[in-house]
């Protein structure tokens, strides 16, 4: 595990090189392709479900789907697809910001889902505020309470549900599908990304100008929980921030299980 510390500053020298999007090396006509498959397949999961909704962690993958989906679906009147975030209680205000861009960009309010308070305050004062630190039950017990349970209730009514995960993201996601079978909740989940480099993505972010977290120029490729998020430095593993005190096989937060993929 490879953290920034007080050491790799110290005695005047030059900061460690911190991760920074991948620019410019994606064509505009291989752009255009992906972009209009990715579309494709948004349309064919809106008019196979009736209640589908985006999870969004308004991530720059996040901020590509919404584009779409706010843009192209909607102007084929391809409208069922909501989205929403789970506003945890400790994300950064960056983070937070972003809700008023797309609002301004889209006129589109993106549904909160929050923790319930009487479980945040009994976790405090069992563990701590930052009892996460501890140990690996106390974090995923935070995750429960904070993430997973508000994401239980915003998907109680949906029959679908669409998430930014790509291949390249992790080394839990590397056999990612398009379509796998949420069996938690008993209904289908797509990835309609897992076949996008970062590359592409940041391509795409720049030639549409989307909104996006500006953490993302402070090296912070993969942005959660305020505590639970660092930057990382040139050519670590994008997630290498993400409850950086644990060890690599272990950065999910239960909201996704890796479930067996679909026919």
């Amino acid at each position: 595990m490879s953290l920034l510390t007080a050491s790799d500053f110290s005695g005047g020298f030059e900061r460690p090189l911190l991760w920074s999007p991948t620019k410019g090396s994606v064509g505009a006509t291989l752009l255009q392709d992906k972009r209009a498959v990715l579309a494709e397949r948004l349309r064919l999961i809106a008019v196979s479900h009736s209640r589908v909704r985006l999870a969004s962690s308004l991530s720059a993958e996040d901020q590509v789907l919404a584009d779409i989906i706010l843009t192209e679906l909607k102007n084929t009147g391809n409208q069922n697809i909501d989205i929403f975030t789970l506003e945890t209680g400790r994300l950064h205000q960056e983070t937070l910001a972003l809700l008023e861009q797309v609002k301004q960009r889209y006129g589109y309010e993106i549904k909160l889902y929050r923790p319930e308070a009487g479980q945040v305050a009994k976790y405090v004062n069992t563990y701590g505020l930052n009892g996460f630190y501890d140990s690996l039950e106390a974090r995923k017990k935070c995750c429960q309470i904070r993430k997973i349970v508000p994401l239980d209730q915003a998907l109680s009514q949906a029959d679908a549900w669409i998430t930014g995960q790509r291949r390249e993201q992790s080394v839990t996601r590397t056999e990612l599908a398009l379509q796998e079978q949420d069996t938690a909740r008993n209904i289908l989940k797509y990835n309609p990304l897992f076949d996008w480099s970062e590359a592409e993505i940041w391509a795409y972010v720049d030639l549409y100008d989307l909104p996006v977290n500006v953490l993302h120029d402070q090296g912070y490729p993969s942005i959660g929980c305020e505590p639970c998020t660092k930057a990382v430095r040139a050519g670590e593993d994008p997630r290498a921030g993400r409850w950086w005190w644990e060890s690599q096989d272990s950065k999910e937060c239960g909201l996704h299980v890796s479930p067996a993929p679909t026919a």
